[in-house]
């Protein structure tokens, strides 16, 4: 195995790794910020506040966005999965 094929690899995996991560961290963030300015507008400081609309922001986007994630991690397994036959010691 060469040393251009292990990065190949790496840079793969962490491009997947990103794809499937990304949209669950956009929505936290997202709901995460029009809270705070929610928060700020009246002035309620109450740290409990921001958990609940996220997890619910969370969930629906894993429900919605589920089968998308699992084909991405089926095609990447199946293509690293085909690259062993040519990895040689």
């Amino acid at each position: 195995m060469t040393q251009e094929m292990i990065l190949e690899i790496a840079r793969n995996t962490m491009i997947v790794t990103l794809k499937l991560a990304l949209p669950i961290l956009l929505v936290g963030m997202i709901i995460g910020v029009l809270i705070s300015i929610f928060q700020a507008i009246t002035q309620i400081q109450e740290v409990t506040l921001t958990f609940v609309p996220k997890l619910l922001g969370i969930i629906a986007t894993l429900m919605l966005i589920l089968p998308w994630m699992l084909s991405t991690l089926i095609a990447f397994f199946n293509q690293t999965f085909l690259q062993i036959p040519n990895i040689t010691r």
